[in-house]
């Protein structure tokens, strides 16, 4: 095999349902993918104070582990940093912050799940905090820091980041949802696919009929 097919470039990514291995990471479907390029990888680069993994997989955890729920179709741009609840030993209620051992699992505060929702983009070096619930094809530009959730079809930017627009009129984000286009079956996907990729949404519900009446009656 030629050493420049194992080579990392810019023009290829990594599927996440091939490299995950924490069991605390929820992986749906087989097209998510990060952008692996200039780091070692999704697992090892991305997901920072995630209990599961190699050194701690096999330790009893001292409170409840949060999980990360990714979707399908979602694009992770390199050097993201998705930060989970790990390391959440630093009281701002308490005198001192610092984590003193003996008082460490009075002094973990979870945040929760971090949900990533269908065909959300994370942009480049974008950070998401714990606990954050990222809508369905909503945008996160470069560089932002997240620290709320982010509603469907919406793009947020900035440090904290912040609404910028949302990607649609409201009457068509709620048709979109209506749709549940990311839990169709990948033969309902793969036929509609071409319509998806345009912004004809007339044209779209037109092809989800045909669809599904055709499917009713064979």
């Amino acid at each position: 095999m030629n050493k420049s097919e194992n080579k990392k470039h810019w023009t290829k990514t990594q599927l996440l349902s091939d490299v995950v291995t924490n069991k605390n990471i929820i992986v749906k479907g087989k097209h998510s993918y990060y952008s692996d390029c200039w780091d070692e990888g999704f697992e090892q680069s991305v997901v920072r104070y995630l209990l599961g993994d190699e050194l701690t997989c096999n330790s009893t955890p001292r409170w409840k582990v949060d999980k990360l729920y990714i979707g399908n179709y979602v694009c992770i741009a390199a050097e993201v940093v998705i930060l989970m609840g790990g390391n959440h030993n630093h009281r701002t209620d308490w005198f001192s912050l610092y984590p003193f051992m003996e008082h460490i699992e009075e002094s973990y505060i979870g945040k929760g799940d971090t949900h990533l929702g269908d065909a959300c983009w994370l942009g480049m070096r974008s950070m998401i905090m714990p606990g954050v619930t990222i809508g369905e094809g909503a945008v996160i530009a470069a560089n932002s820091v997240v620290t709320k959730d982010v509603e469907p079809y919406s793009v947020v930017g900035g440090n904290p980041a912040k609404h910028i627009k949302y990607r649609f009129p409201e009457e068509t984000i709620a048709k979109l949802l209506s749709f549940d286009m990311y839990n169709w079956s990948e033969a309902k996907f793969e036929s509609l696919r071409s319509i998806i990729c345009s912004s004809d949404l007339p044209q779209l519900e037109i092809a989800i009929q045909q669809y599904d009446i055709a499917c009713t009656t064979d």
